[in-house]
């Protein structure tokens, strides 16, 4: 393989980070710095701007200007939400000339060997896509550690992501594929709520091999402007819950399982219609459908609930 040839001549490997951007002044220079010092790994950084109001675009423009790894996106549109501003990096970067893909928030820390870490497990084992566990952090200071890395299941890509998609690390070659995807499907695609649940369900569903570890590879900032922060406390719990309630989570699964060519499966096809007998069906496939235990029980409940009131996916 060429990664394996690269390193034998003592060539680094070369990442493309996505990194999308949103009112990022507060703690964007950090996350750039920790990128730019990663060890052992050649990096490029592609920005993509949502269009601002506290001078984001003015000073990636300036971190450019200073590092020519650093690539700017035009400026200028208005994508209301993480996954559409990664969906359009993804199908307008051209990555070519690198071995590996890695995505990236505006607000966090990358430890030193991230990068380089993702790179040696995915030679090691010859998989096609990583991710990790990760260690949220506080403004207080305090930290814990977030598993991600429980067994994989038989349809657990149809429900959840595989960890933050700012850990995920992949190989061209599926990018290329879900590249692809978007630039043919791209309306369709905007209708997809997270990116980094669309990325895994593409690879899972179509058989590449994702390996989740149980490395922390990254500080994690939770802050109140988080899109999607850490799934604890009540606050949590409730936002969530009210995505249940009202079908979100099963339309969205639908709208996946469509998209990645599991429409007509017959595991698909029983519960996405949001009938009450294959949302009860599905209640009692729950184990198949999350990786954490405790998600898999509020996986059942949830289906329950959606079926005694007659929720449907929408």
């Amino acid at each position: 393989m060429r990664c394996e040839a690269d390193r034998e001549l003592n060539v680094l490997p070369s990442v493309a980070v996505c990194l999308a951007a949103f009112n990022g002044m507060d703690f964007l220079a950090q996350q750039l710095t920790s990128i730019l010092q990663q060890k052992r790994v050649a990096v490029t950084i592609f920005i993509s701007v949502d269009k601002s109001t506290d001078d984001t675009e003015n000073w990636v423009e300036l971190m450019a200007k200073e590092h020519s790894n650093i690539i700017i996106l035009p400026h200028g549109e208005i994508f209301g939400g993480a996954a559409k501003n990664f969906f359009r990096l993804l199908r307008d970067v051209n990555f070519f000339a690198f071995d590996f893909i890695a995505f990236s928030d505006q607000d966090d820390i990358w430890l030193p060997e991230k990068l380089f870490r993702a790179h040696e497990v995915l030679l090691k084992i010859d998989a096609d896509a990583y991710s990790s566990n990760v260690t949220a952090f506080w403004p207080d200071g305090s930290q814990h550690l977030i598993a991600k890395n429980q067994a994989q299941v038989q349809w657990d890509f149809l429900f959840e992501a595989a960890g933050p998609g700012c850990t995920y690390v992949m190989r061209k070659e599926l990018v290329y594929a879900i590249q692809a995807l978007i630039k043919t499907r791209w309306t369709d695609v905007q209708k997809v709520g997270l990116h980094d649940w669309f990325f895994y369900a593409f690879a899972r569903s179509n058989g590449y091999r994702w390996i989740i570890d149980d490395c922390a590879g990254m500080l994690y900032r939770q802050h109140e402007n988080n899109q999607v922060g850490v799934n604890s406390g009540f606050k949590a719990f409730f936002h969530r819950a009210r995505k249940v309630s009202n079908g979100w989570g099963l339309a969205q699964s639908a709208l996946i399982s469509e998209l990645v060519g599991l429409g007509n499966n017959p595991f698909v096809k029983r519960w996405s219609g949001g009938s009450r007998a294959g949302l009860l069906w599905l209640a009692f496939h729950a184990w198949q459908c999350r990786r954490r235990v405790r998600d898999k029980i509020l996986f059942f409940l949830s289906c329950i609930a959606l079926c005694l009131v007659g929720s449907r996916p929408q």
